[in-house]
């Protein structure tokens, strides 16, 4: 069983850099792509980034482009979001989650592993 735990989440002002962690335990190491979605009040979770299992290949919602990074240490079994220039339109939970391969990293149907969530909230 794989155990993944958020953190970093926070308030910020708009403009400002946010940075997530998240910790596997378990089955870890390399075996699965990670990604990244958030859900805001009253509305779907969404899709935010993914990176595979090695981390030579990363995705990103077009919202985030530009903006937010995805990475990786598989020595240290942590996934990053590296979130600049934040926008109030960015406040949400974001969860964590492991699976896969990195093929259709954008469904959150693809991933078996989730974590329970850290807000971050950006104000204007």
């Amino acid at each position: 069983q794989v155990q993944l735990v958020e953190s970093g989440g926070g308030l910020v002002q708009a403009g400002g850099s946010l940075r997530l962690s998240c910790a596997a335990s378990g089955r870890t190491g390399s075996s699965y792509a990670m990604g990244w979605f958030r859900q805001a009040p009253g509305k779907e979770r969404e899709y935010v980034a993914a990176i595979s299992r090695s981390g030579g290949s990363t995705w990103y919602t077009d919202s985030v482009k530009g903006r937010f990074t995805i990475s990786r240490d598989n020595a240290k079994n942590t996934v990053y979001l590296q979130m600049n220039s934040l926008k109030p339109e960015d406040t949400a939970v974001y969860y964590c989650a492991g699976g896969g391969t990195g093929w259709r990293a954008y469904n959150s149907g693809v991933y078996d592993y989730w974590g329970q969530g850290t807000q971050v909230t950006v104000s204007s």
